[in-house]
């Protein structure tokens, strides 16, 4: 999990206000203006394909999910390249006299993805005193729940669902790897796969050995994405819902309240999450990892488009889409059923946008629905959203796909049932028992060092659920265990003294001696197969160290720590060990064959950034 691919940073970028002027729609309206100023907080809608903007143009905010990068800009600047021309960019035809040309502006939110985006509007619409604010004319999440969800948590019709237009169609599928799907298809006698034959395997006395994979172990390997953020995540856990909800004896269309909160659809959804091994923020985390084939991961939820992209090896904006070297990915579309994220165009009914506003974003939908618009936007992987535009390449079956469609189409749950998926997803996501690894060698006083990872550690708790255990060990020349594994709440208090010092200053975190490196690490191994041997939670030793080995006796080599990380392989749930390369000095080589061991990635940091590495990082566990 690289450093640019963990973190969500807020961009804030301040442009002057200028309204504009002028009423002819000649020539002159070419003009270019200063600047626009952005209705937003933090972010600004930058985006406009480098057209000079008409003086007397109607100016349309449009923020878009991420997915949409790969298309939005170059659509936008076609749209304002014929807009600013004089011309109607649906009809081609010269704008009438006193007609309006419209311009549009658009960001891509680096801040997150589109959970995050409906949270600032919401902030907005509320009035709340916070930077974190969008104030956009239309906005385009991946999928329509966002716009349920505004309205519900607002209490007020931001969005009319009605009228929201479908612009771009990727069904949520659980991508898996070519030869799982063959096993699974075999082993079970029927194409059709779905999660309770996905929890078949975990179930199974010998995991993937009972499918005769080659190569097998016992442990299966689910990534999912945090449904409070990410749209793929919050449809992969309402599809979890759905299915359990089924087998449970639900019988209605639309996913309720009621069926959410049942004690025995909550238990069967947290038997699908025992099969996770990560767990991320966003599925465009996952994308650079994908291709490292199942020993990374055997299903991960996500939108047909990226499997489309994975297998193509293209980009989704500014995310690489890692082609596999062995195996192919390939869809399930789960026989319980699924959704199709139609990436809607939601205009509005906010106080900041005008009617005149309201009429300039219907023709932009138009424009983006035209057939022209439509075939760009498929090149990326996405169905055409216009039933009149055929499908045709990149769908076909060579890509993973199946281009004849989905089969079952899941009802969009009431929004009562997708706030409270929200609301227990704490309680049913799979819990994790964490060591936290200290360096405390005497490298570790220069710059700051130590004391911005102890900075760290006390948001990393403060962030971390409920229902993970955590340990504080910390290590130079030798290993020093500060407080044992036990729940969150309860060594919490104690955690933030030992990296605080507000205790005694000899009874912290200092720097001391030599790096043990080694040592260390086979050390909180050991641990974690003593203390956890639940296993239904997730085994994770969080390393923060700046060093190399530098152990003078009794010392461990990194042969033996690596041949350690590996015995927990066949486990159900194998210890994965997370190292974060702690400043230049760090011993990127050997964290690089720990991280390999346990089919994990070394993170970069250094002072400056170490807090916001650790912030993310309690998101993933």
């Amino acid at each position: 999990m690289r450093l640019g691919i963990l973190m969500m940073v807020l961009l804030g970028v301040l442009v002057g206000c200028d309204s504009g002027g002028g009423t002819s729609n000649t020539a002159n309206n070419n003009q270019s203006v200063s600047s626009v100023p952005p209705p937003a907080g933090y972010e600004a809608f930058v985006e406009n394909g480098n057209v000079p903007r008409p003086n007397n143009a109607v100016d349309v905010f449009i923020v878009y999910s991420p997915e949409s990068q790969s298309y939005m800009p170059d659509i936008i600047r076609q749209f304002n390249e014929a807009s600013a021309g004089g011309k109607n960019p649906v009809t081609g035809a010269a704008y009438a006299a006193g007609e309006k040309p419209v311009y549009v502006w658009g960001t891509d939110p680096i801040s997150g993805s589109s959970g995050t985006v409906a949270r600032w509007i919401e902030n907005a619409v509320l009035g709340i005193n916070t930077p974190e604010t969008y104030r956009p004319t239309i906005f385009q999440p991946s999928v329509g729940h966002w716009l349920a969800l505004i309205n519900y948590n607002t209490g007020k019709q931001i969005f009319n669902l009605t009228d929201a237009r479908a612009t771009a169609i990727s069904p949520v599928v659980i991508a898996t790897w070519k030869t799982r799907l063959d096993a699974l298809q075999q082993t079970l006698g029927k194409q059709d796969i779905g999660w309770e034959d996905l929890l078949s395997v975990l179930n199974s006395p010998n995991g993937w050995c009972d499918y005769n994979v080659p190569d097998c172990r016992r442990a299966v390997y689910l990534g999912q994405a945090d449904p409070n953020i990410s749209s793929t995540g919050l449809s992969t856990a309402i599809m979890q819902f759905y299915a359990c909800a089924r087998k449970n004896g639900f019988t209605e269309r639309r996913l309720t309240e009621t069926a959410v909160r049942d004690p025995q659809v909550q238990e069967c959804v947290t038997g699908i999450q025992g099969l996770v091994k990560h767990y991320s923020r966003r599925t465009e985390d996952f994308l650079e990892y994908v291709e490292r084939g199942p020993d990374y991961l055997d299903f991960l939820g996500m939108e047909e488009g990226d499997v489309v992209c994975i297998n193509l090896g293209a980009t989704q904006g500014d995310e690489q889409c890692n082609k596999p070297a062995e195996d192919q990915l390939v869809a399930i579309y789960p026989a319980e059923g699924t959704y199709y994220h139609e990436h809607p165009f939601g205009t509005l009914n906010a106080e900041w946008v005008t009617p005149e506003q309201k009429i300039a974003a219907t023709l932009f939908t138009d424009f983006v629905l035209t057939t022209e618009s439509q075939r760009r936007i498929m090149q990326e992987g996405f169905r055409p959203a216009n039933p009149a535009v055929a499908l045709e390449y990149p769908f076909v079956l060579e890509n993973g796909i199946n281009p004849t469609g989905i089969g079952a189409v899941l009802d969009t749950p009431e929004a009562e049932a997708i706030v409270a998926i929200q609301q227990t997803w704490a309680n049913v996501k799979k819990s994790a028992d964490v060591i936290i690894l200290v360096d405390v060698s005497g490298s570790m006083s220069s710059e700051d060092r130590l004391d911005q990872a102890r900075q760290g550690i006390v948001t990393l708790i403060e962030n971390m659920s409920a229902k993970n255990r955590v340990a504080l060990m910390a290590f130079s020349d030798s290993i020093t265990v500060w407080d044992e594994l036990e729940l969150v709440e309860i060594n919490q208090n104690s955690i933030t003294q030992h990296a605080t010092c507000s205790d005694t200053l000899s009874d912290c975190l200092q720097p001391l001696r030599a790096t043990a490196l080694y040592n260390a690490v086979y050390e909180s191994v050991e641990a974690m197969e003593t203390l956890s041997t639940d296993d239904k939670r997730i085994r994770l030793v969080l390393l923060l160290s700046d060093g190399q080995d530098t152990c003078e006796a009794d010392c461990k080599s990194l042969d033996e720590v690596v041949a350690k990380i590996q015995s927990t392989y066949n486990d159900a749930n194998p210890v994965i060990v997370v190292p974060i390369a702690y400043g230049s000095d760090a011993d990127i080589r050997s964290l690089g064959s720990i991280a390999a061991a346990s089919r994990s990635e070394v993170i970069s940091g250094d002072p400056s950034s170490i807090l916001d590495v650790l912030t993310a990082l309690s998101g993933y566990y």
